[in-house]
């Protein structure tokens, strides 16, 4: 029916500014969402708001590692922040990761300090739809959608035995200086290279592990007190960037200085100094820009659906390539590299 009354008009009019202000609010609220989403493929939004929680700030490591992980989120236009406990604990880790999953990030990427005490705050983050990336340290399968491992565990321990059995001649007594006593992938590691001792070099005795917490000074202290209390001592490993580096500033300026050698996983930046000095000969590590970067982008394809975590999905992870996804929900970065007096001028991480 036709309306040619004014009251008509003046009802239409009406009619259609209340559209116009309705469709204004509604483009309004969408611009106002914080720039935490970004376009799909699919023409709608993604949730690109990925949270770094890192065993402890301050860390050169991680500072290194999230610093990769800042850089994949800003190629594919999402949001970037790092949160985290200012020195390694599981249940400081808890708190931040119901924070985050209040502020109902896309994902979170977590270096887990603990496998299992972090557990129920990440279930229920994922019952809120957040996406679980570990790396670096993991946490038990089921409370994450995939683990982004820096190399294979073997690999890991492998190239930390034959460095210090190289280094004292395949024979004596060495040490472990780890992390925390429960850090998922020190416990690995070390596992492993008491089988490969064993198995491979029956005259090398592993004396004490021991453990600096991932703090300087502990790991400093806990250095001189393996010194003190095994005389003989001719190595040192240390699978952790933090302990190693306090390891090396003790040994430095010790008796001990090339006469007790050390090895394990360190910072090119870091160790340069004590590998100049003849402190150390050499230890290894990956790329852990790499290692953020690819997490990153495993977060982005976990929250495009592109994968879900099951054995043979694969997914684009920039300049770094095409990786799958392995077994137990597992990607692998690659090999660990060694870096000596002939090569470490050459990396800035």
């Amino acid at each position: 029916m036709l309306l040619h009354s004014s009251t008509g008009r003046r009802g239409l009019a009406r009619a259609a500014g209340f559209a116009a202000s309705a469709l204004v609010i509604a483009l309004v609220a969408t611009g106002c969402s914080g720039g935490s989403t970004s376009p799909g493929a699919d023409g709608g939004s993604k949730n690109y708001k990925i949270t770094f929680l890192p065993k402890s700030l301050g860390n050169a490591y991680f500072d290194t590692s999230d610093k990769g992980g800042a850089t994949a989120v800003k190629e594919f236009k999402g949001t970037y922040k790092e949160v985290g406990p200012a020195t390694a604990s599981a249940d400081a880790q808890v708190s931040y990761i119901n924070t985050l999953t209040q502020q109902q990030v896309g994902a979170i990427v977590l270096s887990a300090d603990d496998p299992t005490a972090v557990g129920s705050a990440l279930t229920q983050a994922k019952a809120a739809g957040v996406k679980i990336v570990t790396f670096d340290s993991d946490t038990d399968a089921k409370y994450r959608d995939v683990f982004i491992n820096q190399a294979s565990a073997e690999g890991i321990a492998k190239v930390q035995v034959d460095l210090i059995t190289k280094q004292i001649g395949d024979s004596g007594e060495i040490a472990i200086l780890s992390a925390s006593a429960n850090a998922t992938n020190q416990n690995a590691w070390i596992e492993l290279m008491k089988k490969d001792l064993t198995a491979d070099h029956p005259n090398v005795k592993l004396d004490d592990v021991v453990y600096g917490n991932d703090d300087d000074q502990t790991s400093f202290d806990k250095t001189s007190a393996l010194l003190q209390k095994y005389p003989n001592l001719k190595g040192i490993v240390s699978p952790t960037t933090v302990g190693i580096a306090a390891a090396a500033r003790y040994l430095s300026t010790s008796q001990y200085k090339g006469k007790v050698m050390l090895t394990g996983l360190g910072t090119p930046n870091q160790m340069r100094d004590y590998v100049n000095d003849g402190t150390v000969t050499a230890f290894a590590l990956w790329n852990p820009a790499d290692l953020g970067y690819l997490a990153s982008y495993a977060a982005k394809a976990l929250i495009d659906g592109t994968i879900t975590g099951k054995e043979g999905d694969s997914f684009k992870a920039g300049k770094l390539g095409t990786f799958k996804v392995g077994a137990d929900q597992t990607v692998l970065l690659g090999d660990p590299f060694t870096f000596d007096k002939s090569n470490i001028a050459k990396f800035n991480f």
